[in-house]
């Protein structure tokens, strides 16, 4: 398929056309972004040069939390700067930019939460064969797959809308370019395409939310022949994770209807884009 685009830019509605609100949406999303990032640095550095930090528990949670600053990142500072202006505007390049990073680390950041809670259930569950099975082989490899499964899928996706065909309308109600808005947008019937994404995006998520639910059933349920101090700090570990999930129910609403956009979608999308990674470093073990 040829692109015959004739689009160069696309003009983001965000989140509110009020001024008055633009400018709330400007400090309180300023202060937002500012307390995730030195959250994730402070922690990063903490657990990197710390001694007694020395595990795979720990190094997972660097890399998520480096995760979390980079996808804060794609979305957060366009946001920001774009509620003092009245046309927001978004070249197609860097539209096309800001989907592969949204996809690439939402994605790895979704196999590493299934992976930490591996991690956990092991740490939990097999205590006395952890340090065998969670050598730092296996952890470097499974950092592996963090990065590499997410660029393949997310790499797939982004060829197939980049050649796609803007040819009309260039408006997108919303604050951030995504695949929904954007398919919604083309000037051709991708419905063949609504429903990869919804494969490719939505049952990514969907399969690893299952995972991750079973992994937590599991701990808990072995958590009955722990002593109650062993419970209280097994818990303690999972907390954390257990409220990160969250980020995959959002996720699942967007992307399991091929094609479509509502009203709240924008809601959603801030709260797993932006507000998800804020909450993080207060939770973190």
């Amino acid at each position: 398929m040829g692109n015959k685009n004739n689009v160069t830019e696309f003009i983001l509605l965000g989140l509110t056309p009020n001024p008055r609100k633009q400018k709330v949406i400007f400090v309180v999303f300023l202060i937002i972004y500012i307390i995730t990032m030195v959250g994730n640095i402070i922690t990063v550095v903490t657990i990197t040069t710390s001694k007694t930090l020395d595990s795979p528990m720990y190094f997972f949670l660097a890399y998520l939390l480096f995760i979390f600053g980079c996808y804060s990142s794609i979305n957060i500072p366009k946001l920001i700067g774009d509620s003092l202006c009245e046309k927001k505007i978004i070249y197609f390049k860097v539209c096309m930019t800001q989907v592969f990073g949204e996809h690439f680390f939402g994605g790895a950041e979704i196999i590493l939460l299934t992976v930490m809670a591996c991690d956990r259930y092991v740490a939990i569950c097999k205590l006395l064969h952890y340090t065998t099975i969670m050598n730092w082989r296996v952890c470097g490899v499974l950092v592996g797959v963090v990065w590499t499964g997410p660029l393949v899928y997310t790499t797939i996706q982004i060829l197939f809308m980049v050649d796609l065909p803007f040819c009309g309308p260039n408006v997108i109600d919303h604050f951030l370019c995504d695949l929904n808005p954007l398919l919604k947008l083309a000037s051709m019937d991708t419905h063949t395409l609504g429903l990869f994404v919804a494969t490719n995006s939505g049952l990514i998520c969907l399969l690893n939310f299952v995972m991750l639910m079973i992994s937590y059933v599991m701990i808990l349920c072995s958590l009955k022949t722990h002593s109650k101090e062993g419970s209280h700090k097994a818990l303690s570990t999972c907390v954390f994770h257990i409220i990160i999930v969250l980020f995959f129910v959002p996720c699942i609403f967007m992307y399991m209807w091929p094609a479509s956009t509502f009203p709240i979608d924008k809601a959603i999308a801030a709260f797993y884009t932006i507000l998800t990674p804020m909450v993080k470093p207060s939770s973190t073990p």
